[in-house]
């Protein structure tokens, strides 16, 4: 998959794909903007869910080497934002992942504007839907998708308790809630 750079005028970002180059970077920010103290200046942290790592430049490096995936960097002067863009094995269906705003910048509607252009790169890659994935207990982020028109499947998933690299969860209750929306090619 690939995606198109591109630049809002009206927001001044920018929207590009990520290459080997912005690994640490985006590493950087996924952390930043989920784990640790520094994700506590956002509302999107799992500080209190989840500790350790996110992502390390491994797991980033096997998505970008991955095929019918991208991820997609919202900057301006600097990186803001990312997410993770695939066409699954159905390729009507778009899985939207790794989405992290800078935690000071997650209230200027960056990562509105990132999930616009995602789904414009979804639709353009021949996607209808875009589905996601996200731990039960954040009630803010889902009711920020569900306002963007994302509803719930009923579909759940198992937290990866046995894999460490996606952190070491503080609790023994973490479920995934799966959510979807129809894309319209407006």
């Amino acid at each position: 998959m690939s995606a198109s750079a591109t630049h809002d005028p009206t927001t001044g970002l920018r929207f590009r794909s990520a290459d080997a180059t912005d690994v640490p970077a985006v590493v950087d920010l996924v952390q930043s903007a989920y784990r640790g103290e520094p994700s506590r200046i956002g509302w999107t942290t799992e500080a209190d869910l989840i500790e350790g790592q996110r992502i390390d430049a491994a797991m980033l490096q096997e998505l970008l080497d991955r095929p019918r995936t991208v991820v997609l960097l919202a900057e301006a002067e600097e990186l803001l934002a990312c997410c993770e863009l695939s066409i699954e094995s159905d390729p009507d269906i778009a899985y939207f992942g790794m989405f992290a705003v800078r935690p000071d910048r997650q209230t200027a509607g960056i990562g509105s504007r990132l999930l616009e252009h995602a789904e414009r790169t979804a639709i353009d890659g021949g996607a209808s839907t875009m589905r996601l994935v996200t731990i039960h207990l954040r009630s803010e982020l889902i009711a920020w998708y569900q306002r963007r028109g994302y509803e719930p499947t009923g579909t759940t998933h198992r937290f990866p308790y046995d894999e460490p690299r996606y952190g070491r969860p503080l609790r023994d209750d973490l479920t995934l809630v799966e959510f979807t929306k129809t894309l319209s090619s407006r």
